[in-house]
């Protein structure tokens, strides 16, 4: 990984009242802001590693689909599960890139990646030129099928950070968005999308739980990250992001950070600057191990994360209430 769209009125009230249910449901977070696969429906020590079992809630079994399925591709895991769920039986959705052994930026699909996306009347993708291949596959069919990009639904664009499935109010958005395409496609269901995002909802209780939790608990503590993927999770949190700013900007442009920046990031952690060290595993290179190696020494517990479904997670809700757990474990000095 990187270091550094028919419909009518009863169809719009349906929608309406799907996009109630996610949102009223999720509003309790309190927020401000591969190889393919097919189917039809980690991080404590002062490392503070992926809990097992955490307690969230299973989406409820999805009914059979009172129509023909649709064919959905999703570019990348971090959304694939979340699809699914959204989608129930009334898919076939493929994901494309389910390994966090491939760095979705630099991805080149595969003919067979390119073959998925011919019967797609869906094509979900993140953007902020994170997964840019797929959003031009898509654009490139004949007919083009409908697209949802994640960037796009929740104001972002190229230059932004691209991690938005970290931001609560933002998967919230997306979901939303994706139903209502679903919806658009195949309107012959009737309420079948609309009950399936309001199970995907209840399944997400213990991930707004954790959320609330570590904002009432921690208010304004600190974290530093090695890269940017953790960063909207730790504006939801209100936590606040004392990563020096000439590191972070070199990883978010995927370049080396300068000595300068590596020592001012030494120092901070050495300093007291930083509760927790946020790390992504699937990060390469000897400096993000380097500075982990510092937090480690200066006793900052280090909160591993990971830009991809972590493996072993059933469910993007367990992958994140792991983490979240960790988190909060660190902060709370539980080790």
């Amino acid at each position: 990984m990187p270091s550094t769209t028919r419909t009518h009125t009863a169809i719009r009230r349906s929608l309406a009242v799907a996009g109630l249910l996610v949102l009223v449901a999720l509003a309790g977070c309190g927020t401000d802001e591969s190889g393919s696969s097919t189917s039809t429906t980690a991080a404590e020590t002062t490392t503070t590693t992926v809990a097992a079992a955490p307690s969230t809630t299973a989406v409820a079994a999805a009914p059979p689909c009172p129509g023909t399925p649709v064919q959905v591709v999703v570019s990348v895991d971090q959304w694939g599960d979340i699809v699914e769920q959204l989608a129930g039986a009334c898919a076939e959705v493929t994901t494309i890139i389910t390994s966090s052994a491939l760095d979705p930026h630099d991805y080149e699909p595969s003919p067979a990646d390119i073959a998925s996306f011919g019967d797609a009347e869906l094509v979900v993708v993140n953007g902020c030129d994170y997964d840019h291949w797929a959003d031009e596959t898509a654009r490139e069919l004949d007919p083009r099928p409908v697209i949802v990009n994640a960037c796009e639904v929740v104001g972002k664009g190229d230059g932004d950070n691209p991690h938005v499935w970290y931001g609560p109010d933002f998967v919230v958005a997306v979901a939303g968005a994706v139903t209502e395409q679903l919806q658009s496609v195949l309107p012959s269901v009737g309420t079948y999308f609309p009950d399936r995002a309001a199970a995907w909802s209840a399944s997400m209780q213990g991930y707004r739980d954790e959320i609330a939790r570590i904002r009432t608990e921690f208010p304004g503590r600190t974290y530093a990250a090695t890269e940017s993927v953790f960063d909207y999770m730790g504006d939801a949190l209100t936590l606040e992001n004392t990563t020096p700013e000439g590191f972070a900007r070199a990883a978010a442009n995927e370049t080396d950070p300068s000595p300068g920046d590596v020592q001012a990031f030494d120092e901070l952690l050495t300093g007291g600057g930083a509760s927790v060290l946020v790390y992504n595993v699937q990060t390469e290179g000897s400096i993000p191990q380097q500075v982990r190696g510092t937090a480690e020494g200066a006793g900052v517990p280090v909160v591993d994360v990971t830009e991809t479904v972590a493996e072993g997670a059933t469910s993007f809700a367990e992958w994140q209430v792991s983490q979240l757990q960790a988190l909060r474990r660190a902060l709370s000095g539980g080790g």
